[in-house]
């Protein structure tokens, strides 16, 4: 039996209960699920191994590549300007980033491309892979580029570029990268364990991350599809590990704990409220977690419902039952959600990763088990 470490309050002994049967049945190396409401941490659990070696225990200072649930901290960060007045989530991206209006974008808003509808799901043409590496190439290969849909008429998700075309707009208006105002705004001051940039200091508590069996099962493939994840420059690749951890890439390679995810997305689903501070207001959580499109994504093989950069729950109800939750979910596994109906709120991460893209089994049990709690 691996022994497991944490809290659990006792009318949410099924989660844990949960948490142990995912690592019985060997679907596991090291993971760790938290559970907050109202600011009271209801469950933090961890277990198993950070490195794939088995020699380094996976403890509550281990961090975890977390993969596209960054994209959920870069939509709260853009929420935050648009709280402060700063953005507005109805102008157009060229107008704070003029050269994006090239190629028929310029009528592009803010929340189309949060909403993954900008038609900018992947690089079609070939480039290396450490281009990715450069950020100001990156954002003037997208400023260029035709979108492969017309903008606006579906949902195409944007797996990494998404970071660029939201963390371009933040710089843009904010003047710092989104790495930065994570920690000055919100890790440091509530002392949350979040990482957009991991500095070299920090990269010896970073989990190993075992790679997927087999591949994800995409569908009917397309051009939006394939530029997105099918070609061998669709992902960050050519300069190691310590370049990718140290670089940062908003939609991509974020590192956190379990436990600063729940706390953090605790606040969306409490009013905002974190440690007696109001961090969004509830006029914009509800503005930005409301859809924005939904119908099949011509990019994932499912029906999906876009807020503005957060995932929403329905129709897809990988979060529990609740229609207004949302959140997002990272390749290979983690999740972080909020539950305003509820006011619960939970984060999943992991290094043993799974094929799924969507709907993991293995935090799908454990949230199912909380609710089961309630």
């Amino acid at each position: 039996m691996t022994e497991i470490f944490g809290t659990c309050a006792p009318t949410f002994y099924a989660v844990r209960e949960a948490f142990e049967a995912n690592f019985a049945r060997g679907q596991e190396l090291g993971a760790r699920f938290s559970l907050v409401r109202k600011g009271e941490v209801l469950v933090d659990l961890w277990a198993g191994f950070a490195d794939r070696q088995r020699r380094r225990p996976f403890s509550d200072t281990t961090l975890t590549t977390i993969f596209s649930s960054t994209k959920a901290i870069a939509a709260l960060l853009i929420a935050r300007l648009v709280d402060a007045g700063k953005l507005d989530y109805g102008q157009t991206v060229a107008s704070v980033w003029p050269e994006f209006a090239a190629n028929g974008k310029a009528a592009i808003t803010v929340e189309q491309a949060m909403s993954h509808q900008a038609g900018l799901s992947g690089f079609p043409d070939p480039m290396e892979p450490s281009l990715w590496f450069d950020w100001d190439a990156i954002c003037t290969k997208l400023a260029a580029m035709a979108p492969l849909w017309p903008p606006g008429t579906a949902s195409g998700y944007h797996p990494v570029t998404f970071g660029y075309i939201a963390g371009e707009i933040f710089r843009r208006v904010d003047g710092r990268t989104m790495g930065t105002a994570l920690r000055e705004d919100l890790a440091v001051p509530f002392g949350l364990d979040l990482w957009i940039g991991l500095p070299d200091a920090e990269h010896g508590r970073a989990a190993d991350m075992q790679r997927p069996s087999g591949p994800a099962k995409f569908g009917e493939i397309n051009e939006a599809t394939r530029a997105a994840f099918l070609t061998p420059w669709s992902s960050v690749g050519g300069r190691g590990q310590a370049e990718w951890r140290r670089t940062e890439i908003p939609s991509a390679n974020g590192h956190a704990t379990a436990l600063a995810l729940a706390r953090l997305f605790g606040a969306l689903a409490n009013d905002g409220w974190l440690d007696g501070e109001v961090i969004l207001s509830p006029a914009l959580i509800a503005e930005a977690s409301r859809e924005r499109i939904g119908g099949q994504d011509l990019v994932l093989p499912f029906e999906m419902s876009w807020g503005a950069g957060f995932m929403r729950n329905a129709p897809v109800k990988v979060w529990g039952p609740g229609e207004q939750t949302f959140g997002h979910s990272g390749w290979g596994g983690s999740c972080v959600f909020a539950d305003p109906q509820t006011g619960l709120a939970g984060a999943y991460v992991m290094n043993r990763q799974s094929a799924d893209l969507i709907g993991d089994h293995r935090p799908k049990a454990l949230i199912e088990a909380a609710y089961g709690s309630l």
